[in-house]
């Protein structure tokens, strides 16, 4: 019975102890304003950069000339846990060699179904893929969720290997 209580009332000073603690922290911002660190969102949306390691949406990067180095292999797409990537890929004709070539007709991303873990950047062996800094992806209908990443009239640049 004595135990219980001497119990009882070394927990109230843990707890207490504790909430000091985390009080000191608080009172130091409090007053040193010049030190804040919380971002005033969405007051500052024009100057606020998104630290290094921010993983965003998924995006496929193109040139000034509208190519990308996406060669449709569908290792991204086999490495996404939840199948937030869709490679449809279609054959042309490759005129320099007439032979029938792989290429992506459409690279369609799912960002409503993304987790965000980055496999598939690990993933892609010629780095066509990353991900961006964008994080409002706010939309009343889940269509809109749905890119398709390679823009019309890409093509592959040149020197890319299959």
């Amino acid at each position: 019975m004595i135990k219980a209580i001497i119990n009882y009332f070394k927990e109230i000073f843990t707890a207490c102890r504790t909430l000091i603690t985390g009080m000191k922290v608080t009172g130091y911002y409090f007053f040193h304003p010049k030190e804040i660190i919380t971002q005033q969102y969405p007051e500052n949306r024009a100057t606020l950069q998104m630290f290094d390691r921010f993983r965003g949406e998924v995006v496929l990067l193109h040139d000034e000339n509208n190519e990308h180095k996406c060669t449709g292999c569908s290792a991204c797409e086999i490495a996404c846990p939840n199948g937030s990537i869709e490679i449809i890929s279609k054959k042309e004709i490759d005129p320099e060699t007439s032979k029938p070539k792989k290429a992506i007709d459409k690279f369609v991303y799912h960002l409503s179904m993304c987790t965000f873990c980055n496999l598939c950047i690990l993933a892609c062996p010629t780095d066509a893929i990353k991900m961006s800094k964008s994080f409002e992806h706010s939309v009343y209908d889940r269509s809109k969720l749905t890119k398709v990443l390679n823009k019309p009239g890409s093509k592959i640049m040149a020197g890319i290997k299959e």
